[in-house]
């Protein structure tokens, strides 16, 4: 049934609009649809954030260093099972071994991924989800709306998103996807949980400046999720400003 209701979700989506107008490198000009319902969803969005994910963040930034930085590497360690596919489909066959060896290596040398032992030895690498993977295909982004929950996304990125749901996590596949007799539906839901407390935790401060210092807080968060997207999707070193996932040492020395 859910798989249904992302399916008619997402055709609707499509048929919605002669809205798949921008390409890999417009990524900027995105069109919006739905902006009135997706300005309802963003204040809903932002009042969650007020009372349940910022106070949780907030206490979870005064945490020691090395359980935050635990946290952080187990729930990137984890996102190596969704790069490792991704590689794969976007031909990036190196890359692919690159993350295979770091996954291993951290799971194993680093207890599970509480360390990152790969690192250190120079394996370094760049997250990659079916949505970026779909724009190195061609597939433009489509228009721009907001979830519950999860934000802000695109047509293209929606449908990453969906793909991910309904078969494309392994971590997913091997937790909630599938009866198995070593993992909970739980785990997966926790491990999802952590990584958007670890990720509001170290975006604190760049949040409440933006807040402070927009006119229109909606059309700032687009135009940063839209840039964000357009490097992770190139590649880019940049860190966008309120997308900070960088180590929480090099957080804490900032």
């Amino acid at each position: 049934m859910r798989k249904l209701i992302w399916i008619t979700v997402l055709c609707t989506l499509m048929s919605s609009g002669q809205v798949l107008a921008d390409t890999k490198s417009n990524t900027n000009t995105t069109s919006e649809c739905f902006e009135g319902l997706s300005r309802a969803i963003f204040s809903f969005n932002q009042g969650l954030d007020k009372v349940a994910f910022k106070p949780i963040a907030k206490v979870y930034r005064i945490l020691p260093n090395p359980i935050r930085q635990g946290t952080g590497n187990v729930v990137s360690n984890l996102s190596h099972v969704m790069t490792i596919p991704n590689n794969i489909l976007q031909g990036d066959f190196k890359a692919a071994g690159v993350t295979t060896a770091r996954f291993i290596i951290n799971t194993t040398v680093g207890i599970f991924g509480i360390f990152d032992p790969a690192s250190a030895m120079g394996l370094n690498y760049e997250k990659e989800d079916y949505g970026q993977t779909l724009a190195t295909w061609g597939v433009p982004s489509g228009c721009y709306f907001v979830m519950p929950i999860i934000g802000p996304t695109t047509v293209r990125d929606a449908v990453g998103f969906a793909a991910t749901t309904i078969g494309g996590d392994p971590w997913y596949n091997v937790t909630t996807g599938n009866d198995t007799k070593h993992f909970k539906d739980s785990d997966y839901y926790y491990t999802i949980g952590a990584k958007g407390i670890d990720f509001r935790a170290k975006n604190i401060e760049s949040f409440d400046n933006l807040e402070k210092n927009s006119m229109d807080l909606y059309a700032s968060l687009k135009s940063l999720y839209l840039q964000n997207r357009k490097n992770q999707i190139n590649n880019s070193k940049t860190i966008t400003e309120t997308q900070d996932d960088s180590d929480w040492d090099d957080i804490d020395n900032q």
